[in-house]
């Protein structure tokens, strides 16, 4: 009898057969996914890394917007699919992290192609002007909300809006699931993305994959 995680988005059978049938990462890629695990790093799940990989090449964006950056694995992943020319700009507050990243970005050959902005997002997404084909949000999870109206308009028509955790660990989706000191992240949660589903602007999709996706598109 396969025993059920009651935490698990998907049962982790599920899980298992999709990571083992994923083709295994190469190079810098590998490295990091490495580093992240030695060191408890936060980095995409290899099933929402693949879904991200797969929008990448889909879309072929000549600028993306990526919300969280840590080490830069996610930004070297989506850097795959930009088309030619184009560039990632990535925003991460922890100046140890935004560090690190540089240093990986460098060692990838990435570096006059992704832009590493060491401050709070929530400051500077406000100011951007510039129009982008993909937007990652991947930060703390609490200011998603805060960042929505902003992420539209800098989004082209026909962009993506991807945002990763939102059913954190089930606890958006259940209040019997919900740890009471992260009441105030679900709650936000919560309303970011009943916000995706009632703004005209946007046609969105809630992915039980990973900790949780939305995909949005702008109409």
């Amino acid at each position: 009898m396969v025993e059920y995680d009651k935490d698990a988005i998907v049962y982790p059978y599920i899980t298992e057969y999709i990571r083992r049938e994923i083709p295994p990462r190469k190079g810098i890629l590998a490295e990091l996914e490495e580093y992240a695990k030695e060191n408890s790093i936060p980095i995409v799940q290899p099933e929402t890394a693949q879904l991200l990989s797969v929008l990448v090449w889909i879309k072929r964006p000549v600028r993306i917007l990526e919300v969280g950056c840590a080490i830069g694995y996610s930004a070297i992943l989506m850097s795959e699919g930009l088309a030619q020319d184009g560039s990632i700009t990535t925003i991460e507050w922890d100046a140890d992290m935004a560090q690190e990243a540089r240093k990986n970005i460098e060692k990838a050959g990435l570096s006059d192609t992704i832009h590493v902005i060491n401050n709070d997002a929530k400051e500077v997404v406000p100011t951007l002007t510039s129009e982008y084909d993909i937007i990652f949000l991947d930060g703390p999870k609490a200011h998603y909300i805060y960042m929505m109206n902003d992420c539209i308009r800098l989004l082209r028509k026909g962009g993506l809006l991807i945002s990763d955790n939102v059913l954190y660990k089930g606890m958006t989706a259940d209040d019997d699931h919900v740890i009471r000191r992260k009441i105030t992240i679900v709650k936000r949660l919560r309303r970011f993305i009943q916000a995706q589903m009632q703004r005209d602007e946007l046609k969105t999709v809630i992915l039980p994959l990973g900790d949780g996706v939305t995909v949005a598109v702008k109409k």
